[in-house]
């Protein structure tokens, strides 16, 4: 005859992985063991280019999750945000609401990001803007291509056109965010700036500007001449592209 069974059940782990986390002391199951050996072998010899979204991931979480297997939450990561450049850009809250994804997860994706917008930065700061116009579009995209809202930041270049100062001037909604051309042409002011290149995001992936991006852009470019400054561009970025203001002819030709 059956026992009954106990009223106070054992809680449910927090992510459902293929097989239950080791309890902590204990070993490490050798074939997780050798596929974590095996996903580092691999990355060494062949680099990142060779792997999957998901492995890359999963090389990240070995760190943050040191005696578990990885693989189902990394996919369910690449599942949730589409690729592994969405996966860092994600918000902190909506990492969270992966099943799995714990405060150690948030740190070390937030600081792997933090590391790739640093070095993209490194590129193109203190250096002359224009002659090295793909390494400024490569930061842009890296700093914003995979946000969920709108961001607003404006270049500040010197007469030489060299960057000094890279500032966020507003955050907004998936589709919107405020612009004030006053505070923009103040702050390039106060940076002693010659030169203005804007850059906002469009979180929906296309680059093409709305009305209000245009009557915004317009403005600004008129509080800049009016203070003896130059708007060089407006870059919007998208998912996958850019578009610039200069190109499409929306500005001024200087």
């Amino acid at each position: 005859m059956r026992r009954p069974s106990s009223l106070s059940e054992p809680p449910l782990p927090l992510f459902e992985a293929e097989t239950p986390a080791p309890a902590p002391g204990a070993r490490l199951p050798s074939y997780i063991k050798d596929h974590r050996q095996r996903l580092r072998a691999r990355f060494m010899e062949g680099g990142a280019g060779a792997m999957p979204d998901y492995e890359i991931l999963e090389l990240l979480l070995f760190r943050a999750l040191p005696r578990q297997d990885v693989k189902p939450l990394a996919r369910a990561l690449i599942d949730t945000f589409g690729d592994f450049n969405r996966v860092l850009a994600a918000p902190p809250a909506r990492l969270r609401e992966v099943k799995g994804v714990g405060e150690a997860v948030v740190q070390e994706l937030k600081i792997v990001e933090a590391a790739a917008h640093r070095m993209a930065r490194a590129r193109v700061l203190q250096r002359p803007a224009l002659s090295g116009w793909q390494a400024l579009i490569d930061y842009c995209h890296t700093a914003m291509a995979h946000r969920e809202t709108e961001q607003f930041r404006v270049l500040f270049l010197d007469r030489k056109n060299v960057l000094i100062a890279d500032e966020e001037q507003a955050r907004g909604t998936v589709d919107h965010v405020p612009v004030y051309p006053r505070e923009v042409a103040k702050r390039a002011l106060e940076l002693n700036a010659s030169a203005l290149i804007l850059v906002h995001n469009h979180p929906s992936g296309d680059p093409t500007p709305s009305d209000a991006d245009i009557a915004m852009t317009l403005q600004i470019e008129a509080a800049a001449q009016a203070l003896g400054l130059v708007l060089h561009d407006h870059l919007i970025i998208g998912a996958s592209r850019e578009l610039s203001f200069r190109a499409e002819g929306y500005l001024d030709t200087p």
